[in-house]
């Protein structure tokens, strides 16, 4: 959406209201909000193409500061809107669930970039829910709660596929890790599984458009330089296997949805200091775990993603399994946690 077109929808307000919406104050994001629901939809699917329909390349302006503002330098020194959360000896259960109380207006796509979650876990969580116009007042869970993936080291960063979420491990076996939420491959260009690595580093990258794209699309330019235009946002990191990255986006409304030709999306105000504190060789080590089991002070939990058409009874009690846990579950509780599948951890205990 250009600067002209943003300006006939939204006259009285300036682009940053939209886009710094996490930073903005409540006046400002209800004056934005108060332009209704039909409006908010519209915009919405506008901003959602993502890079499968690059070429309408909005002119937008970058979230939490932009190019300009240098991120953070030291690892400690992580937003306020960053999740970092601890973990003790072999439990793997980290965060906690929150409430919210829908404001005016106010729709379940904010509450989620609020709390630096994704649509598909806001929306997974508070299924019936219209996420674009809920009922003002409704009390809406915020599943900033997580099982870790189940991985044999926890070091440098785990892409879980079927949650859509990135956890680093700044340090290997260290008693905390950082989350963050991302947008992934659409059907047919899925995001790859595998081992790799960070082989280099780019702020304020070009966009060079590969031949795959540029046939779905020959108006396209052969590159895209840094700005507002570019789907890459202001950072990124490339992947031992080239064709795919770890960066920024200009449509940050992807985030929580199949939307990339195969990379993997941050949000604006993520990609600055994911990008500051990663090193250029850290392993990245991305999976595919629809159903995750742990356990945090003695009790046992399930956490269950709808990935499809899978058995996810036979998933779940396969790994309770493997995990010696399952005799300390009831049957009935693992049951529901398949078929509500909320993407929240769920006690199983018996």
């Amino acid at each position: 959406m250009s600067n002209q077109i943003y300006s006939i929808l939204f006259p009285n307000e300036a682009l940053n209201i939209f886009w710094n919406m996490r930073h903005a104050s409540l006046p400002a994001v209800n004056n934005f909000n108060s332009r209704g629901s039909n409006m908010k939809k519209l915009v919405f699917f506008l901003f959602l193409a993502g890079c499968a329909s690059i070429n309408q390349n909005p002119k937008v302006q970058t979230a939490a500061g932009g190019h300009d503002k240098k991120p953070p330098v030291a690892e400690n020194a992580a937003p306020a809107f960053v999740n970092r959360e601890y973990y003790f000896g072999d439990e793997s259960v980290i965060g906690m669930v929150r409430y919210h109380k829908v404001r005016e207006n106010e729709s379940l796509i904010e509450i989620a970039r609020m709390y630096n979650l994704g649509f598909n876990g806001i929306s997974d969580a508070n299924r019936g829910a219209d996420p674009f116009v809920p009922p003002t007042g409704l009390i809406v869970q915020v599943p900033t709660e997580w099982i870790l993936p189940d991985v044999k080291a926890r070091e440098g960063i785990v892409i879980n596929i079927s949650e859509m979420r990135l956890y680093f491990f700044p340090r290997r076996n260290s008693n905390y890790v950082y989350t963050f939420p991302i947008g992934i491959g659409d059907d047919g260009k899925e995001t790859p599984v595998g081992n790799f690595r960070v082989i280099q580093k780019k702020a304020r990258p070009y966009w060079v458009v590969p031949k795959s794209i540029k046939q779905e699309d020959p108006n396209l330019p052969n590159v895209v330089p840094p700005g507002p235009d570019n789907p890459l946002g202001t950072h990124a990191l490339r992947l031992s296997m080239p064709s795919v990255l770890i960066h920024g986006t200009n449509k940050p409304w992807g985030i929580g949805r199949k939307v990339s030709h195969g990379c993997i999306h941050l949000y604006p105000e993520d990609i600055p200091w994911l990008f500051d504190n990663v090193k250029t060789g850290t392993q990245v080590k991305i999976i595919r775990q629809p159903v995750k089991a742990g356990v945090r002070a003695n009790r046992v939990y399930l956490e269950v993603h709808d990935n499809g058409d899978m058995n996810y009874l036979r998933e779940a009690l396969a790994i309770l399994a493997r995990k010696k846990l399952l005799e300390r579950v009831d049957s009935s509780k693992v049951q529901q946690a398949v078929t509500e599948r909320s993407g929240i951890p769920t006690v199983v205990s018996n």
